[in-house]
C-alpha cells in the first residue's frame, strides 16, 4: 500500500475498529500525521516567537512581562487543536486494526496510558510482522 492509498484508506475507515491494517498502512498514516503536524505548527511557532520577542521589563517590579499571545499564535493553537481532534479517531482506529493484524486485541491500545513502557511495548507490537493469512480478526489486509 502506498502513501496516498494508505491515507485514503484510513480516512475511509475513520471509525472502523474491525478488521486489520497492514504495517505499510499504519506507518504511512503516521508519516502523514507527522508531516501535517509540522506544517500546521508553523503559524503557532512564528506567532509564539513574535509574542516572546515583545516581552518587556515592568518598571515597578523589574519582572519580565509578556503582552500575551498574538493573533498568529492563537490561530496556530486553534489549527493544531482542530487537527488533533480531527485525526484522533482515525489514529486510534488504525492503531487498533494494526494490533488486530498482529493477532492482538485492540484492548492493548490502552497501554498508551501506561507511563514510559506502554508506548515502547506498543511500538514493538506495531513493528512486528502481520500474521500470515486470516486470523481471528479477518483476512489479511492485502487480501481484504
Amino acid at each position: 500500500m502506498g502513501f496516498g492509498q494508505a491515507i485514503k484508506h484510513v480516512f475511509g475507515n475513520y471509525a472502523n475498529f474491525q478488521g486489520r491494517a497492514s504495517r505499510s498502512e499504519f506507518w504511512w498514516w503516521y508519516l502523514f500525521v507527522v508531516i501535517v503536524n509540522a506544517i500546521i505548527s508553523i503559524p503557532y511557532s512564528i506567532g509564539l516567537g513574535q509574542s516572546t520577542s515583545a516581552m518587556v521589563v515592568d518598571s515597578k517590579t523589574g519582572e519580565l512581562v509578556s503582552g500575551g499571545l498574538n493573533g498568529l499564535a492563537v490561530f496556530g493553537i486553534i489549527l493544531v487543536v482542530a487537527w488533533g481532534l480531527a485525526i484522533l479517531l482515525p489514529t486510534i482506529s488504525v492503531s487498533v486494526r494494526r494490533l488486530h493484524d498482529t493477532d492482538r486485541s485492540g484492548a492493548w491500545w490502552w497501554l498508551n496510558f501506561l507511563c514510559c513502557v506502554g508506548g515502547i511495548i506498543l511500538l514493538i507490537f506495531y513493528i512486528m510482522p502481520s500474521t500470515p493469512g486470516p486470523n481471528r480478526f479477518g483476512d489479511g489486509p492485502a487480501t481484504a
